[in-house]
């Protein structure tokens, strides 16, 4: 599928089912594709309905080396539900030894560029590793996340890891994702109980307060037009500026 034909099956899909969706990706990249999971809520849910279209999907985790121990909870957890194993992908060694002893434990505070040099050691440099054998991905991006995600296709062409992406919940909203996991008994972390709507790193998320913004947790100390980890990101800038830039992106 070429990228103007990738546009095309996106406006398809944006009246689908998130069900459906994934399906139709099942169905065009067979073990090709492959689910990003960050063990939030969002990629719990599209674990469960990854699993249940291809009980053999691939579903792989960035192990930071910094998550919180809840995090961990979660991974055996759904293990044990499931019946699966998940990918697990690490950080270099090397890369990751030479960044503390040169820079410090928790360099991403000082600065945004800190805080992207960190992110891609920890988790774009393994995530280049985990898509290398894959044709497309399915993230839990949805729109109403922060202002960097309100434009996210339901497909789209990625640009920085060269394959396709499929989007399946960007229409859904926070209260979809929990309706869907209670109804289903999905496994889920059990820091969202307690003010965590969005979860990454330990030294780099907190609970948020009433009426934030569920990414304000996530960086809180950059401006919210800067909070992306790298893995939505090209050469350090966000794909998805407007309508305009990706209609340039599947035509390019």
């Amino acid at each position: 599928m070429d990228r103007s034909e990738l546009q095309n099956k996106s406006a398809e899909l944006e009246i689908q089912s998130a069900a459906e969706i994934i399906a139709e990706a099942v169905k065009l990249y067979g073990d090709k594709l492959v689910l990003a999971s960050s063990l939030g809520a969002e990629d719990q849910v599209l674990t469960h309905l990854l699993l249940d279209a291809n009980p053999k999907a691939r579903v792989f985790v960035l192990d930071t080396g910094r998550l919180h121990p809840e995090t961990y909870d979660v991974i055996a957890e759904t293990e044990k539900k499931y019946g699966m194993k998940y990918e697990l992908y690490y950080p270099q060694t090397e890369a990751v030894e030479t960044l503390v002893r040169e820079k410090g434990i928790n360099s991403f505070y000082d600065s945004i560029e800190n805080r992207k040099e960190c992110c891609h050691i920890r988790k774009v440099e393994p995530l280049k590793r985990a898509l290398s054998s894959a044709e497309a991905w399915i993230t839990g991006i949805r729109r109403s996340q922060a202002v960097t995600r309100i434009n996210t296709p339901i497909l789209e062409w990625d640009e920085g890891f060269d394959l396709a992406k499929f989007n399946p919940l960007a229409t859904w909203s926070e209260d979809d994702v929990w309706a869907y996991i209670k109804e289903n008994n999905i496994p889920y972390n059990a820091l969202h109980d307690n003010g965590f709507p969005s979860i990454g790193c330990a030294p780099c998320t907190r609970a948020i307060e009433l009426g934030e913004d569920v990414r304000s947790g996530r960086w809180w100390w950059e401006s919210p037009d800067s909070k992306e980890c790298g893995l939505h990101v090209v050469d350090g800038k966000l794909v998805r500026k407007s309508k305009e830039k990706e209609k340039e992106a599947f035509e390019s």
